[in-house]
């Protein structure tokens, strides 16, 4: 099975950023939406994080986006969660955007990072660990 570990590390009004491991070995940078306690805030459509906590992913087809994409099982109060490219806050919609934080509030080089851990991923049995590192 494949571990992948994700650390969010900094919690800002408008997006979170965090490291990604695989198998305990750094891999990339992540942006996501804000985290917010969902027992005492309300989710805001595309402006929120998913809770931390540890999914089943699986590759699978997004009609979204037209190609296999990770897609995390069973999290609660969200669906369609997908790990992707992409570079601000904008382009989350609650999903993971996965590439290098080199510039305030975004990720570049995202489409590199996709392609690998979609590769990596594919056909093969894995979860994520999201953890709060506050």
């Amino acid at each position: 099975m494949i571990k992948l570990r994700l650390e969010r590390f900094f919690f800002g009004d408008k997006y979170t950023v965090g490291r990604l491991f695989i198998d305990d070995k750094y891999f990339c940078d992540t942006l996501e939406d804000r985290v917010r306690d969902l027992a005492s805030e309300e989710k805001v459509y595309g402006e929120t994080a998913i809770p931390a906590g540890t999914y089943e992913v699986r590759v699978t087809w997004s009609p979204k986006f037209k190609r296999n994409l990770p897609l995390l099982m069973g999290v609660p109060h969200f669906t369609g969660i997908r790990i992707h490219r992409g570079n601000y806050p904008k382009d989350t919609l609650g999903c993971i955007l996965v590439g290098e934080n080199k510039v305030k509030g975004g990720v570049i080089n995202s489409t590199q990072y996709e392609l690998l851990l979609t590769k990596i991923l594919s056909g093969k049995k894995s979860e994520i660990e999201i953890i709060n590192k506050k």
